[in-house]
């Protein structure tokens, strides 16, 4: 269920991407042939206005083909000089025209992108996370042999309460996640409450190598308070309650969230809490599922707290949908970056399996609260893919639309088309790349799948 999730997913962002280009060329009275969701042998579809839109066999990625395709392949076998301009063909079109057809399919994968944050924004959703207090993570991990982190050298203090980074509000620990993490070898500026007091510090989170994403060295800070409890699980089954204050797990007193990964790191068949409820003390005795991953599912969350967040007016939404949808470019022009700084691209790149999988089990876990939320986190999660499929098109690589454009310019400046035979260079080198790329996403899902 999971995978066809993702690829109902992944199928929309290639839908709208294809669906910008089918339009532009429409549009410029360019003749589209096939219009198909899916690569490789048509399964099904139907034939209209000249057009064959098709469902075919493979379904990851997709197509719109447009007429001059053969003309062109003629042209290069007979090594002419340009290819023949006919009436409705791609070829046949003003080069402006083609940009503006190369242009459309990224332009509406953003269009999409826009739309589902003003409607997430618009309808709300309830985030469950941490209170933006930081807790340092050398008081929980002891000191690193290679020297302080980030946090302690900006000055931060455990108790703090991040305000506003880089100007931003920030109203959960969540979103200091998210914009440290976006963050890596950059300075930013955070705003912090503490004693009463506000202060103003600088930081410089540290790039990780394996991903890329900005590290500040800092957890939550949150009460060992059960929050969460989920029906029929581990902590249910142990008799905890909501409400119920955890004093001590395995032996180790906790005094925060954070001290209960010390108690769970001999991974123990079961696990003996000392826990306050209404002014009285009990033991019980968990019994946690330890999964494949290594992780332990004990089937309760601690100090957790429930933000809602909705725009007030149509204007606030499409406002924050437009922050949003900035934010992520930025984001994944940094990302894109941050390759070439040294990460590790067998850890920082997904492909089409991991990317398909992530879509689905991120939608499945949204539709378990419910449909609304579901759907708001299913296409919160598409939104933002489809973002980087916007992003990554534009690059100015042969074969993909930021390198068509470019050739196009080109030819614009020139005044006159290239020959077949160099745009066909042209391509084999943009090819090459992209073949590199899918084969370095490919080796890095396999890995990702089999636990590397």
């Amino acid at each position: 269920m999971n995978i066809l999730l993702g690829l109902i997913g992944f199928g929309i962002v290639v839908f709208v991407h294809e669906l910008g280009h089918f339009l532009a060329a429409k549009l410029s009275g360019i003749e589209v042939e096939a219009f198909s969701l899916g690569w490789g042998p048509r399964i099904v579809g139907f034939k209209r206005g000249g057009t064959d839109y098709r469902l075919s066999a493979l379904p990851i990625g997709g197509y719109c083909r447009m007429k001059g395709e053969d003309a062109f392949r003629t042209a290069l076998e007979l090594n002419a000089a340009e290819v023949p301009k006919e009436k409705g063909s791609y070829y046949g079109a003003p080069a402006w025209k083609r940009i503006v057809v190369s242009l459309s399919g990224p332009l509406f994968n953003l269009v999409f992108a826009l739309l589902v944050f003003i409607a997430v924004y618009g309808s709300g959703y309830t985030v469950t996370t941490y209170e933006s207090r930081i807790l340092l993570a050398s008081e929980v991990d002891g000191p690193r042999a290679s020297g302080p982190y980030p946090a302690e050298l900006a000055g931060l203090r455990s108790g703090d309460r991040v305000v506003s980074i880089d100007g931003e509000s920030v109203a959960y620990f969540a979103q200091v996640q998210e914009a440290v993490s976006m963050a890596g070898g950059r300075e930013i500026r955070l705003e912090v409450e503490r004693d009463g007091a506000k202060l103003e510090l600088l930081a410089r989170p540290e790039r990780e190598k394996a991903s890329g994403a900005g590290k500040l060295g800092v957890y939550p800070m949150a009460e060992p308070v059960v929050t969460l409890l989920e029906a029929g699980g581990p902590a249910d089954m142990a008799g905890l309650r909501v409400g119920d204050r955890i004093v001590e797990a395995g032996g180790i007193p906790l005094a925060h969230v954070q001290s209960l990964q010390a108690a769970l790191q001999t991974r123990p068949e079961t696990l003996d809490l000392l826990v306050e409820r209404d002014g009285s003390a009990m033991r019980l005795r968990l019994i946690p599922g330890w999964g494949k991953d290594g992780q332990a599912g004990l089937g309760f969350a601690l100090g957790t707290v429930d933000w809602r967040v909705q725009a007030a007016s149509l204007a606030d939404a499409i406002a924050m949908g437009a922050a949003e949808t900035s934010r992520i470019v930025t984001g994944t022009l940094r990302g894109i970056a941050g390759l070439f700084a040294g990460v590790d691209p067998l850890k920082a790149v997904s492909g089409p399996m991991r990317i398909t999988v992530t879509v689905g089990e991120t939608a499945a876990r949204g539709f378990q609260e419910g449909l609304g939320e579901g759907f708001s986190v299913a296409f919160s999660f598409l939104a933002m893919l489809s973002i980087g499929l916007c992003v990554m098109n534009l690059l100015p690589i042969p074969v993909l639309d930021g390198g068509w454009i470019l050739l196009f310019l080109a030819e614009l400046v020139r005044g006159k088309s290239p020959r077949p035979k160099h745009v066909f260079r042209y391509q084999s080198v943009g090819m090459v790349i992209v073949l590199g790329i899918f084969l370095l996403a490919m080796v890095a899902d396999f890995m990702f799948f089999a636990g590397r």
